[in-house]
């Protein structure tokens, strides 16, 4: 009996080995931006650690990381930012007197929010500009018609001392009362953030198109968490 090994087998095999690392190549250097890394948002400085790479220390970065605050959902639960460990981060800002922007956005919100009902990982904030009107009636009676559950989408008041400067010196955004209308100004983007609570990505609640880009990415934060938690056992 023949003890060579026919090369018609070496060839299946090496087949085998090779294709799924040249899929990762194409995914990862030739296939569109939802196959790449998210980017981070925001200010970051250069730390004084460094990281070996290929035999050449890399100086580490520092990222903003937004601060932990502390408000009242729907069911009158405290929330509080940093208690929220493990779990990606969709936080918009709203009032519910909004006629206008404000429907167009949870339209939206609420096609995503179904879309990871079940995902664990996944949790949805939504911060009112307006906390005096929206108090924890008029927030429970509001996300009862998004079908928002607390625990997973938290409708959130806070005093505006808390609301507005979260908003523009920890999510760069706009969130003020005009004073001479009574309307607030708030933006319409979706922000999310990453597991360390790092800006990932800025989208347009009133966009469709938008919204499902969204959906889209916060699937490789999903798969860079579950990644992170593997490597832990």
């Amino acid at each position: 009996m023949s003890n060579k090994f026919p090369l018609a087998k070496i060839l299946i095999l090496v087949t085998i080995l090779a294709v799924p690392g040249f899929l990762y190549y194409l995914l990862q250097s030739k296939g569109e931006n939802r196959y790449k890394p998210l980017p981070i948002f925001g200010p970051k400085e250069v730390a004084k650690t460094f990281t070996k790479k290929r035999g050449k220390l890399i100086p580490d970065t520092i990222f903003h990381v937004v601060k932990s605050f502390e408000a009242t959902n729907q069911k009158g639960d405290k929330v509080v930012i940093d208690s929220i460990k493990k779990q990606l981060l969709v936080v918009n800002f709203f009032y519910s007197r909004s006629q206008d922007i404000v429907p167009q956005m949870y339209t939206n919100i609420k096609w995503l929010n179904q879309e990871y009902k079940d995902n664990k990982i996944v949790r949805f904030l939504s911060i009112s500009v307006d906390p005096i009107f929206d108090n924890q009636h008029v927030l429970a009676q509001y996300a009862k018609q998004y079908g928002a559950v607390s625990g997973k989408w938290d409708f959130l008041n806070a005093d505006t001392n808390v609301v507005y400067p979260l908003a523009r010196n920890q999510f760069f955004l706009n969130a003020l009362e005009n004073k001479r209308t009574g309307e607030f100004i708030h933006s319409e983007k979706l922000v999310l953030l990453d597991a360390e609570h790092r800006i990932r990505g800025y989208y347009d609640a009133t966009s469709a198109p938008e919204v499902k880009k969204m959906g889209d990415e916060m699937k490789i934060l999903i798969t860079e968490e579950l990644r992170k938690i593997k490597a832990e056992f």
